[in-house]
């Protein structure tokens, strides 16, 4: 069995684990990059020897030799405050990391200079690509990259001209779910709880929910529908102003899972109880929120993870010119419902 290179005999080179395996060196870089197909007890043996050797692959020269660096960059807006930030990140990384691609990890701030400048940065680094990440569903305008950059958006969606790779949530999907798990249950009497932030998020989800509930013959008056600041106290002002009607909502939907939380909080402080005299669903299976919460919020769990790794795909693909040609829109990702225990059967009459 080969041995390990001893200190001061040098780095292991290609030529070494070749020699050792009994391949040539031409086959060694095919098992090791999965450019080419390799039989698999081939391919097994020569990564047996190059760990026994130690052989690290050269990025550097690899990189010159194809005109690449092997690192992609990611700059978001917001990713030390947003929890949902580590999911993007991480379906990206081990997306790219499966193809022997690392990723670089930037935040703006949500500050459009900053993030001008580290585009820039980005760019003095080599990176292959760029990946343009946003906490939540909104429009990002172009950013000064060549054209041979590739550049694929997360979470966002581009300015009116401009045909690039963007993957967003399914928001009208979401509000369907949302609706659907209350419908189940017998509820008519369903309020949609919004956001006073403008965004993509905000209207595809509020279209969401007018439709699905449309369809069942729900209407959403003005009496079942408010607005709010994206937060807890938001949700516990717009959750008090539904619950104190003469007619109040058996349910509620809300725009995320701090609003939600807010309007439980409405709804306790009114001996109200969640679920047996309101039931409510958020959007967002934000932790530690929707879990610690008593009893525990139903949600609809955004695809983080998913945009995160269809971004990192898509970008690759279009840097190794196998990706299919621009121009076929948003790339939408599916939620899925987490369920917990604040949704049951509408009460007889409201919980007063």
């Amino acid at each position: 069995m080969p041995t390990a290179a001893t200190p001061g005999s040098g780095r292991a080179r290609v030529s070494d684990v070749a020699a050792a395996a009994g391949v040539s060196p031409t086959t060694v870089s095919h098992a090791l990059s999965g450019a080419r197909a390799v039989n698999a007890e081939t391919r097994e043996r020569i990564l047996a020897v190059a760990r026994e050797l130690g052989y690290v692959p050269d990025r550097v020269a690899s990189g010159l030799r194809r005109r690449r660096t092997g690192v992609v960059g990611l700059i978001g807006d917001d990713l030390a405050a947003t929890p949902f930030a580590g999911r993007i990140i991480e379906g990206a990384r081990r997306a790219g990391l499966e193809r022997d691609v690392l990723l670089m990890v930037a935040e703006s701030g949500g500050d459009a200079e900053a993030e001008r400048d580290l585009v820039a940065r980005f760019l003095a680094q080599r990176v292959d690509g760029l990946l343009i990440a946003r906490m939540y569903h909104q429009r990002v305008d172009r950013p000064a990259v060549p054209d041979e950059v590739p550049v694929v958006l997360v979470d966002a969606a581009p300015e009116p001209g401009w045909e690039v790779d963007a993957v967003v949530p399914d928001e009208a999907q979401i509000a369907t779910l949302a609706c659907e798990r209350l419908m189940r249950e017998g509820h008519r009497e369903v309020a949609y709880i919004g956001t006073i932030d403008e965004s993509r998020a905000a209207r595809g989800r509020l279209i969401g929910v007018r439709s699905a509930l449309g369809d069942a013959g729900i209407a959403l008056g003005d009496g079942r529908l408010e607005f709010c600041s994206s937060d807890a106290a938001g949700g516990r002002e717009a959750g008090g102003r539904l619950v104190d009607q003469p007619a109040p909502p058996t349910a509620v939907i809300c725009f995320n899972d701090q609003i939600a939380m807010g309007v439980m909080q409405a709804a306790a402080r009114r001996g109200i109880s969640v679920p047996a005299g309101l039931s409510v669903v958020g959007i967002d299976d934000l932790h530690p929120v929707a879990d610690a919460l008593d009893p525990g919020l139903t949600t609809i769990a955004l695809p983080h993870d998913g945009m995160g790794r269809w971004g990192m795909t898509r970008l690759l693909d279009r840097i190794d010119g196998t990706a299919p040609p621009l121009g076929e829109g948003l790339h939408l990702v599916r939620g899925w419902l987490v369920e917990r225990e604040s949704v049951a059967p509408p009460p007889a009459r409201p919980s007063r």
